[in-house]
């Protein structure tokens, strides 16, 4: 079965309120909180990275969840399973690189257990206080499609680094030492006064927008000519390449933001240059399991 399947058995079983965004919003704790999972030889390869860049996504792209949703990252908790070959080394770095994406983040506990693989599990706590959370359920017609960053730059990375090679540094660096978002999430966060959507692009551009569209029952349009992406990479992997980390988010104004569309009335989906599409899973990033 597909992940998203799985999800919404995951929702329906459970009958909650909270299963849907990357984040679940605590209203009453005042707390947002997500928590992810890398395995290895699936969403990575040492053979590609160190124990240090390891460490360093593996917090990243947890704090990004967080940013996702409009709130202010501020714990992590990390639990490790590890096979025995596994030195102090690699604990050391894995922690240094940790705490580098944390910046200002506190880890605060975890686990470590034995296993075959590396397995790495990331909790990670966001305030809500004064800040507007995020829902995917958010987008209404009218409201504006704004985006950070440049797209596809990490699936790039991807490929040079199945191909062996390490350069250009600007595209192995999004694939393996992503940044994420903060300043853009806490800008809308701290002004806005209404719902609106947020997500990340972990999964690709095209992704986001699509699960905004079915979770809000909307058309959203894009331009692609306005996606922001490195001249040598091609429209198609700026929109279904994945593990960017940038933000798009559904707003009533678009001043001061890049802006690549809007949303309308209509079918449940999106429209790419004014053909609709009301599901792209063929098109969408695989992970390591996919292109062994």
């Amino acid at each position: 079965m597909k992940e998203k399947e799985l999800i919404q058995i995951i929702k329906s079983t459970l009958n909650s309120n909270y299963i849907g965004d990357d984040c679940a919003y605590l209203k009453d704790l005042g707390i947002v909180i997500t928590q992810d999972n890398l395995v290895e030889d699936v969403h990575f390869k040492m053979a590609y990275m160190t124990p240090y860049q390891l460490g360093y996504k593996s917090a990243m792209v947890n704090i990004s969840d967080v940013c996702a949703s409009g709130a202010k990252p501020k714990y992590l908790t990390i639990a490790l399973s590890l096979p025995k070959y596994i030195d102090e080394n690699f604990i050391k770095n894995f922690y240094e690189g940790a705490k580098k994406a944390c910046g200002d983040v506190e880890i605060v506990g975890g686990d470590i257990t034995g296993s075959d693989k590396i397995f790495v599990s990331v909790t990670a706590i966001g305030s809500a206080k004064n800040r507007k959370i995020s829902s995917r359920s958010s987008a209404k017609e009218g409201y504006k499609v704004i985006v950070s960053g440049e797209h596809g730059n990490s699936a790039k990375g991807l490929e040079l680094l199945f191909a062996g090679k390490k350069e250009p540094e600007k595209f192995i660096n999004a694939h393996l030492m992503p940044v994420a978002q903060r300043q853009f999430s806490q800008q809308i966060a701290k002004n806005i006064d209404c719902d609106y959507a947020m997500m990340d692009t972990s999964d690709g551009l095209a992704d986001a927008l699509m699960q905004i569209a079915k979770a809000s029952g909307v058309t959203i349009s894009v331009d692609t000519t306005k996606i922001p992406h490195d001249p040598s990479v091609d429209i198609e992997t700026a929109l279904y390449g994945g593990e960017d980390y940038q933000l798009v988010a559904i707003v009533p104004d678009s001043k001061g933001y890049v802006c690549i569309g809007e949303v309308k009335h209509g079918k449940a989906g999106i429209e790419l240059d004014g053909v609709f599409y009301s599901d792209i899973e063929d098109k969408l990033y695989n992970h390591f399991e996919e292109k062994k």
